[in-house]
């Protein structure tokens, strides 16, 4: 299995960025709030963790920066309700 890559406005799962297996996406508020828009795996990598593991690297990255994230995806909403540890980067 490829990789995970950032890129501009999210981060994605597969050897070509025109072609992805998974992907997260969001925009960023002039304040650098991170606003998740959606997630998308695949049909034949879906049960495996993959949306979990992508929503975490949009929490790891607004740890670095020191900015806060909306979940405006309903896939990554869940996981903010659900993750106790994502308490600190949620913006409400």
């Amino acid at each position: 299995m490829s990789e995970y890559q950032q890129s501009a406005n999210g981060f994605y799962l597969g050897d070509n960025p025109d072609d992805r297996d998974a992907e997260i996406e969001f925009s960023r508020r002039s304040d650098g709030t991170i606003v998740i828009l959606h997630t998308l795996v695949s049909d034949r990598l879906r049960g495996q963790g993959i949306g979990q593991e992508l929503v975490r690297k949009v929490v790891e990255l607004a740890r670095e920066e020191g900015v806060r994230i909306v979940p405006l995806c309903p896939f990554a909403k869940a996981q903010f309700q659900r993750v106790e540890q994502y308490q600190d980067v949620w913006a409400r």
